[in-house]
């Protein structure tokens, strides 16, 4: 089954310094039917204004994950990480037991637009902890690219959930798939282009949710940058 999540539908927040695209619930944007898929809690498509951003606020027990598509973020937080995130990087904050943070956007002249990823953790109340590392973009054509996992396998950054996310960059007319493990759920979030998945044509902005389903074939129709969560099942009692 896949159920599609187009671009046009989703929440939308304009702050004046912040325009912000919500696939599912969040802040004042609420949807009964919206509220996550699987582990995967939230995914904001946000364009920060220069040099203003987030105050510091705090978070608790989720894995966000920060993926940069222009422009720069950055970050200072209450362990005493800082630094700057560009594209070509990839942010994880494991928020544990408590952290607060601040993210601005440093440039005087050029917006910063990126996806915001929030996973649920497997085990709340662990140590926070925070880590920024290279994700180049030519890693990514014709090719699945592993950006968080479990266990930080292939350069990916580290998160508290057996949920795995991969990038991928296709040109026109090339083709990718992936197989999912029986019970599995996933979801696809393009990022720009357009493409097919399993017959079904997505565009930028678009998602997909996704359960039931062994094979997943993507064809490009244009040069198209997309993500795909590879979530574990649903527990019985969800």
């Amino acid at each position: 089954m896949i159920t599609l999540r187009p671009s046009g539908e989703r929440g939308f927040a304009d702050h004046g310094w912040l325009l912000a695209r919500h696939s599912f619930s969040f802040a004042e944007y609420h949807d009964p039917a919206e509220m996550g898929w699987g582990a995967l809690r939230v995914i904001n498509e946000d364009r920060v204004a220069p040099g203003t951003g987030f105050g510091t606020h705090g978070h608790r027990d989720m894995e966000i994950v920060t993926y940069i598509l222009s422009g720069a973020l950055e970050h200072r937080d209450s362990l005493g990480h800082g630094g700057i995130i560009r594209r070509g990087e990839v942010q994880r904050m494991s928020a544990g037991s408590g952290i607060r943070h601040s993210e601005f956007n440093p440039s005087a002249d050029e917006a910063t637009h990126l996806l915001q990823i929030w996973i649920e953790p497997a085990r709340r109340a662990t140590a926070p902890s925070y880590e920024q590392q290279p994700l180049a973009i030519e890693e990514m054509r014709g090719r699945w690219r592993l950006v968080a996992s479990p266990d930080g396998a292939e350069g990916s950054t580290t998160i508290g959930q057996d949920a795995r996310l991969w990038a991928s960059v296709l040109g026109p007319g090339e083709a990718i798939d992936a197989v999912l493990a029986a019970g599995r759920l996933a979801y696809v979030q393009m990022v720009r282009g357009r493409l097919t998945l399993n017959g079904q044509n997505l565009a930028a902005g678009d998602g997909a949710k996704i359960a039931d389903e062994s094979e997943l074939h993507f064809v490009a129709s244009e040069e198209a940058e997309f993500l795909l969560f590879d979530l574990p099942p649903v527990a019985a009692d969800d």
